[in-house]
């Protein structure tokens, strides 16, 4: 019964041995794992994925951090460095890591596998390891995904984007498994629908919608399902019980099984989390919910019948199995004997070929023949589907040695898959059963039955262990999860490997607990098994001894066969009817072990009972046993079956009562008179019509016995051809594969490497026109000074077109006046790795800076020069005018320098700004003390009302008028002075400082 299985306590996948350390791009703090409260979002991707990782991470949220945390494992080039952290850092504000080695996960951070690494979570850290797989059979999607799993559980959330193949799948399987859920990208909107479709092909996934509109329901979902208390603790207890009982009830209309026997626990993690998916708050309304979708309601009954479950699952189990069990199986069995087994809860069928394979190889080892009966059922028609199929995806070679995988497997071009061999496949019939109503098989040598039990509750078990202690032969194997045991059944079961779960059934007479059998053969009348208190020992020993009693007189003589008339059993002394033929026997046939006047009858016998399914009876057949005749009625009946069994038919062969001697007719008194001529002519003519049959039948099984052997040595030819393409297959298949990987990784490269060359056009683009918009003239040469490129503005000064290019710049005209060492100069640059600068001016009259440069690249690599012009005509117009200036101004300087008269600057406060020589000898401050002073400290006290005036008098004009005053000197003495009085006026015609000459007025 599929189910959901509790995680292995087996180690994590991750080693610190193996794992390889990588420097991230940026510094993140990397202490200590942290207890992880968010979810984690792992999101798996291939060829095609950047466009959609682009669209889910611009679909995110800007308003608010989302609190959950993003890791991204993509097929990357493991040769080539990658920039996809770059690129996704363009679509979002959180910050983006690529991995290193042991690096803490955080919410609302992005984190991105670095190339040629495998990757898994563990404990809230992410580790690196080495790949050992080659290129073509990893599966870093699947190997991450089951670590999150494991890690998480429930807080574990995939999303599978584009992509080709089918990694991914049984990592979403995992978090299934563990409670989390799973998004895909609707395959319409990829560009590789190959992942896609293989994840939605499990019948899995929670969500299906294109990138873009994943993150807000995402983070919906979180919120949720994170951001709140658990649903049930809302409800009083016995509202709760009264609600989940509706469920079950609509679970077991829509699918006939009933759930309210399972673990309580269980059944409400896997209803919060549909709640969840489908954001409902109250479990009522879920029920409404139910009523009203009925596809929820077959969703609901998946996710209660998620298995978890992969080849050889608890290795150290499988390996007790092999060692000890096994063996056991054979131990005291004939060659040709009949093996039986049930796995019940198969899931999707990786147990029951690993017990298969084990069994091959046992058998094998033994050199002898036997027959195996492996019964594999489960209550999920998906998962038995699956199984019957027997191919599995390529993520398979994890839990398979190669020489398993080779020998046991073929290898499907078909998404990477494996398909299990036909020998094995044989093996093995998958059939739909519920273990808690339907009736089991019986008189089985081994059951397993892993990781179910612990999922149902306490008084389902009770009833189960009974039920496979009965099914199973005297000394009996129960092969059982790591978690599981018989619990108070200790008397019906030894244990023989506590650790691994083995147990042997015991079977001692008198205190043995076997189950009426009549609770098993009906069921149609819906009854549960029940083992009673009382009488029950005896019950069952008394009732089987009466059935063998009375089978023996009822039906004397009988064998049970197949199709092919292969005997599986006898029942009663056959050897009057039946006999071995000479030579080799192998597996005996009841056709040809038939007797002389029974083979023919037989044969058709058993053919139209084959074909119309119904009891074919042949009455008074006369066999020859023993040079004598004895007369025999012969009976072939159908066994009823599960339509998936072999049918099987029951042949009875009762001896008849002897018909008294028929007397002639014509003979009425009794005498015994010898026949007549002609009644012993027609008999004479009846038994040579009867032996030219018989010849012409006898010749024709010999021909058909020589046409099957020729046609099986024909196949065992073909078989050889097989095994031969086989091979060469499997290598192809290994070669696609490599190929198939490279091709993914190429195309990640390539999509990349499209994005760096749009982003490198565009800024190819915005530097010219920034070149252009400039007006800067540059050249760009190699190292033989041939010319790259050249902005518009250059062929102007220079006389260049389009198709100069290419040419040395030796060879072009330019328009400089006066300036022909251009090549050289440039050629001197390149030698010395000296940057020239020198102005020029062009025959229509404009000045520009030349400047010659190396071009360096960012690794400061030197491939060639950089001639730049910068128009400067302005720039010399102005200088030529500055000159004129200052002579001017300099001429103005001497003049005042050279003056007799005292002329002063000062601004608008009276702050000295400038002092002459004539100043400083008429007033006798130098200039140092005069700068320091302000005008009033030359102004006698008396005079100072009149100097205001004066100053408010000029701010109505540019110049005063000569007027007398006086002025102090350095000594206090007053000196009569006659001032000139100037107002300096800026460009917005306001005065901004005050000029005077002050000449000395001599009394006389």
């Amino acid at each position: 019964m599929s189910i959901p299985k509790k995680p292995s306590a087996s180690s994590s996948p991750v080693s610190d041995k193996n794992s390889a350390a990588l420097k991230p791009e940026t510094e993140i703090p990397t202490d200590a794992p942290i207890h992880i409260e968010f979810p984690i979002v792992g999101i798996g991707a291939s060829a095609g994925g950047l466009a959609a990782m682009e669209a889910f991470f611009s679909g995110m949220p800007a308003a608010e951090d989302s609190n959950i945390a993003f890791v991204i494992v993509q097929h990357l080039d493991p040769n080539h460095k990658s920039i996809l952290s770059e690129l996704i850092r363009r679509y979002t504000r959180m910050d983006v890591f690529e991995v290193e080695d042991g690096m803490t996960v955080r919410p609302n951070c992005a984190y991105v596998i670095p190339p040629g690494y495998d990757m898994a979570l563990h404990d809230g850290s992410l580790q690196l390891l080495e790949p050992t797989k080659p290129r073509g059979m990893r599966l870093p999607i699947d190997f991450f995904f089951s670590s999150l799993a494991q890690d998480q559980h429930q807080r574990a959330i995939g999303v599978i984007l584009s992509g080709t193949g089918s990694d991914g799948t049984l990592g979403l399987r995992a978090i299934k498994g563990e409670g989390g859920i799973v998004m895909v990208q609707t395959p319409s909107s990829t560009e590789f629908d190959g992942m896609p479709r293989s994840a939605l092909a499990t019948g899995l996934v929670d969500y299906q919608l294109p990138a873009a509109e994943m993150p807000v329901k995402l983070i919906a979902y979180t919120e949720h399902a994170f951001g709140r208390t658990q649903i049930f603790s809302d409800f009083p207890l016995e509202k709760d019980e009264n609600t989940m009982r509706k469920i079950f009830v609509l679970l077991r209309t829509h699918t006939g099984h009933d759930f309210s026997k399972y673990k309580p626990s269980t059944i409400h993690r896997r209803i919060e989390r549909r709640m969840a998916v489908h954001e409902i708050e109250a479990l009522v309304g879920y029920v409404k919910f139910l009523q009203q979708n009925s596809i929820e309601v077959e969703a609901l009954f998946q996710e209660l019948l998620i298995g978890v479950t992969r080849f050889f699952r608890d290795s150290d189990a499988f390996q007790v199995l092999e060692d000890k069990v096994i063996p056991a199986l054979f131990a005291n069995k004939p060659p040709g004997s009949v093996i039986r087994i049930w796995t019940a809860g198969c899931s999707t069928g990786e147990e029951a070929y690993s017990l298969a394979i084990l069994l091959v190889e046992h058998i094998e080892s033994l050199k002898q023949n036997f027959t195996i009966r492996l019964f594999a059922t489960d209550i999920d028609p998906r998962a038995i589907a699956y199984a019957r199929a027997g191919v599995y995806p390529a993520r398979i070679i994890d839990d398979l040695n190669p020489d398993r995988l080779s020998r046991f497997f073929i290898a499907e071009s078909k998404n990477s898959a494996y398909r299990i061999h036909k020998n094995v496949r044989d093996l093995l019939v998958f059939s739909e059963q519920n273990v808690i109503k339907d009736p089991p098989f019986s008189k089985l040598d081994l059951i397993t039955c892993r990781n179910m039990l612990i999922y149902m509750s306490a008084d389902l078990q009770k009833t189960l262990i009974p039920l496979f202690h009965y099914s199973l032969n005297p000394s009996g194997w129960l092969f059982l999860g790591t978690s599981e045991g018989v619990g108070e059944f200790g008397e019906l079961f030894a244990v023989t490997d506590r650790k691994a779960k083995i147990y042997r059934r015991k079977d001692d007479g008198l205190t043995q607990q076997r189950l009426p059998l009549d609770c098993f053969l009906s069921p149609l009348t819906n009854r549960q098994p029940q083992v009673k208190a009382t009488n029950k020992l005896a019950r069952g020993s008394l009732r089987e001894v009466t059935e063998r009693a009375l089978l023996s007189e009822v039906i004397a003589l009988g064998a049970l066969v197949n199709t092919q008339g292969d005997i599986l059993y006898l029942h009663g002394h056959t050897g009057k009817f039946l006999e071995l033929p000479p030579g080799e026997t192998g597996i005996n046939n009841v056709l040809k072990m038939a007797r002389e006047g029974l083979r023919r009858e037989l044969t058709t016998a058993l053919y139209k009972s084959g074909k119309t399914k119904i009891t074919v009876v042949y009455n008074g057949l006369n066999v020859g046993t023993n040079d004598q005749f004895s007369t025999v009625n012969l009976t072939v009946r159908p066994l009823a079956t599960s339509p998936d069994a072999l049918p099987l038919f029951l042949v009875i062969l009762q001896e008849a009562p002897k018909k008294p001697e028929q007397r002639d007719p014509q003979n009425a008194d009794g005498s015994n008179l010898p026949p007549t001529k002609n009644t012993d002519s027609r008999i004479t003519e009846l038994k040579e019509e009867l032996r030219v049959k018989e010849e012409y039948l006898h010749s024709t099984n010999e021909e058909l016995e020589m046409s099957s052997e020729e046609l099986k040595s024909s196949n065992e030819e073909m078989q050889s051809v097989s095994e031969e393409m086989q091979s060469a297959n499997e290598e192809l298949e290994t070669s696609r594969e490599e190929l198939q990987s490279i091709n993914e990784e190429l195309a990640t490269v390539n999509n990349e490497l499209q994005k760096k060359v749009t982003d490198l056009s565009r800024a190819n683009n915005d530097m010219n026109n920034l070149l252009a918009g400039t007006g800067i003239g540059t050249v760009f040469l190699d190292h033989q000074l041939r010319i790259l490129r050249f902005t518009p503005a250059a062929s102007t000064i220079i006389n260049l077109i389009i198709s100069d290019i290419g040419r040395p710049v030796s060879h072009i005209a330019s328009n400089l006046v006066d300036y022909t060492d251009l090549a050289d100069d440039v050629q001197n640059v390149l030698d010395t790795l000296t940057a020239k600068q020198i102005e020029v001016k062009t025959i229509a009259g404009f000045n520009y800076n030349l400047r010659i440069q190396p071009y360096r690249t960012l690794d400061n690599v030197i491939e060639g020069a950089v001639i730049s012009f910068v128009d400067i005509t302005e720039i010399v117009k102005t200088r030529e005018e500055l000159l004129k200036a200052n002579d001017l101004l300099r001429l103005a300087v001497v003049v005042v320098r050279d003056s007799n008269d005292a002329i002063t600057l000062q601004d608008l406060q009276g702050r000295i700004l400038a002092w002459n020589p004539g100043a400083e000898k008429l007033y006798g401050w130098s200039e140092t003390d005069a700068l320091k002073m302000n005008v009033r400290d030359r102004v006698p006290e008396t005079l100072r009302e009149e100097a205001l005036a004066k100053l408010e008098q000029l701010s109505s004009a540019e110049v005063l008028e000569s007027y007398r005053t006086q002025r102090l000197t350095k000594t206090g003495e007053n000196l009569n002075v006659s001032i000139i009085s100037t107002a300096l006026i800026n460009d917005t015609g306001k005065m901004y400082a005050i000029a005077t000459t002050e000449r000395l007025i001599t009394v006389g």
